[in-house]
């Protein structure tokens, strides 16, 4: 049995990951960590990590960014390895990931489904094969009606992978009404759609000569991220030091 402690355990994810494990064969949650130290569940709620008195053998995070770095800070001293799902965060926080990284097992990804970075290794696939073939690629995102930002920050983590494959010569390309001009053979056409209660969808498309192939994910709920977090709590359990990625748990 893997023992857990739920950083932002009153928000919202942390809410549905407490929901989710109740019933988990294989893991429990055995405190909460929040400002608002109400008791929702059946664990002890505590301010911080370094206040907590339960012992556990991984931390999953879904908190805000300006908790991060004493939440590493007191991983380290206590010795418990972090799933950090926390987004948001600055340059010199993700520093401070890695450096902690080479202390601590940490698993850290711009996007906890699984589903996704499933996707991800396919699309890096098929990059490989297709652009040699000159495809073009476009990715199309859609989320509801009050996501601020465009694009997501997982449409940004497809595109980097994508590039990473293609020795990051491709350029990005957000808005064609600007210039009118044919589009760049080397580029990768990032696109926002915001309307309705869209969890989040993502669309890849392979565009060559006479066909056209489309890798989807749809997330009908946030539950998806939720169970990915508790697949990478599971693996990431008894692991050494070192940073780790979705795409660990699914390779």
């Amino acid at each position: 049995m893997t023992n857990i402690i739920m950083h932002g355990c009153n928000g919202k994810m942390g809410h549905t990951i407490s929901n989710l494990v109740i019933d988990h064969p294989n893991c429990k949650i055995v405190a909460g960590i929040d400002r608002n130290t109400a008791k929702n569940f059946d664990y002890p709620v505590f301010s911080s990590l370094e206040t907590c008195t339960v012992k556990a053998d991984v931390i999953i995070d879904f908190s805000i960014a300006s908790a991060v770095n004493s939440l590493l800070t007191s991983a380290i001293s206590l010795n418990i390895p972090i799933v950090l799902c926390t987004t948001g965060l600055s340059e010199d926080q993700i520093d401070f990931i890695k450096e902690t990284s080479t202390k601590l097992p940490i698993l850290f990804s711009a996007n906890m489904s699984l589903g996704i970075n499933l996707l991800i290794n396919l699309v890096q696939k098929a990059a490989e094969v297709l652009t040699p073939a000159n495809f073009n690629i476009e990715i199309i995102e859609k989320h509801h009606n009050q996501k601020v930002d465009a694009p997501s920050g997982t449409a940004l983590y497809i595109a980097d992978s994508i590039n990473e494959t293609l020795n990051n010569e491709y350029n990005y390309k957000y808005d064609r009404s600007i210039d009118r001009k044919k589009r760049a053979q080397k580029e990768i056409g990032i696109h926002a759609v915001r309307g309705g209660t869209i969890v989040g969808e993502h669309q890849v498309v392979f565009a060559g000569q006479d066909e056209v192939i489309e890798i989807n994910h749809m997330a009908y709920s946030k539950d998806v991220f939720a169970v990915g977090s508790i697949n990478a709590a599971l693996f990431l359990a008894n692991k050494t030091p070192g940073l780790y990625n979705m795409s660990d748990i699914i390779m």
